[in-house]
């Protein structure tokens, strides 16, 4: 099993466990050593932290900056169509099921 793979499968555990400043930690340990590459799959990454960080503050009564940060999720979530990736279906994946949690959630 790669690093990545690890890493998302994590993040998706701790999405669907509501746990979700551990998810955003889990996802940040393979996005940070990369945050200063340009590349599209790495800002998609930093999309998928924001999800969760938008949930996180929804769960703590925040939600206007849930709001915010969730605006950034959706600025990344087209590069998902633009990318070329080995874990394409796992990104295509995680993506449904956090608009999933979203249409479930309070806001």
């Amino acid at each position: 099993m790669t690093t990545m793979y690890k890493y998302l499968q994590e993040f998706t555990l701790c999405l669907q466990e509501e746990r979700f400043y551990d998810a955003h930690e889990a996802l940040e340990a393979v996005w940070f050593p990369l945050r200063f590459e340009k590349g599209k799959e790495v800002k998609l990454l930093k999309g998928f932290i924001n999800a969760a960080v938008s949930f996180e503050l929804l769960k703590r009564g925040r939600a206007k900056q849930s709001k915010k940060v969730w605006a950034n999720y959706l600025k990344y979530r087209p590069l998902l169509f633009e990318i070329h990736s080995q874990y394409q279906n796992d990104y295509y994946q995680l993506s449904r099921f956090i608009e999933t949690l979203k249409t479930h959630s309070r806001h």
